[in-house]
């Protein structure tokens, strides 16, 4: 596993060791984040969360692109151990935020909103529409926000009050867009 693009390219990527943690494939990172970049244009001084976070791979991704900060959500152990290190080994703690804890466990928004959400929840579980449903509920989601949400390819994603703007299939997985309805 390695930063695919922007100032840490080609670096590599710890990942937890067993299968608990599922890091997303580069594949399959390179085709979202090339499906965010013909939309966004550019991830400059944007506040990302990454939520499931596991490696941190997607936020890394991002604040190797230029995103201003990263709010990494994780609660495993092992995935919490080796999100740490990457973070330190990129030297980006002061541009991210650890929250060890359940995506679930968020409370209500407080202060700025990410400008992006990526979630890359374990496959077959639909906890990704789960914790989307509560964080739009919980004010997570600002009207202008990006959401990239991280499936089994056969998996569906239905989300109340927000809307698919794009879908891909890499391989195993299913890369969903949405933004509010």
């Amino acid at each position: 596993m390695r930063i695919i693009a922007g100032e840490w390219r080609k670096r590599p990527l710890r990942a937890p060791d067993g299968d608990t943690t599922r890091p997303t494939a580069d594949r399959t990172r390179e085709t979202l984040f090339s499906m965010l970049m013909s939309r966004l244009g550019s991830f400059e001084d944007l506040y990302v969360a990454d939520l499931f976070a596991g490696s941190g791979a997607l936020g890394l991704e991002a604040l190797s692109r230029g995103a201003r900060s990263c709010l990494f959500v994780e609660q495993e152990s092992a995935a919490l151990r080796i999100l740490r290190a990457n973070i330190a080994a990129f030297r980006a703690q002061p541009r991210a935020d650890v929250r060890a804890t359940s995506v679930m466990a968020l409370g209500p928004a407080r202060g700025d909103l990410p400008d992006l959400i990526l979630l890359d929840p374990p496959y077959h579980t639909n906890a990704g529409s789960v914790a989307l449903d509560k964080l739009n509920r919980l004010g997570w989601i600002a009207p202008s926000c990006w959401i990239a949400l991280e499936t089994a390819a056969d998996e569906d994603v239905n989300v109340k009050s927000l809307e698919v703007e794009a879908e891909r299939r890499v391989g195993k997985a299913r890369i969903t867009l949405l933004r509010k309805a």
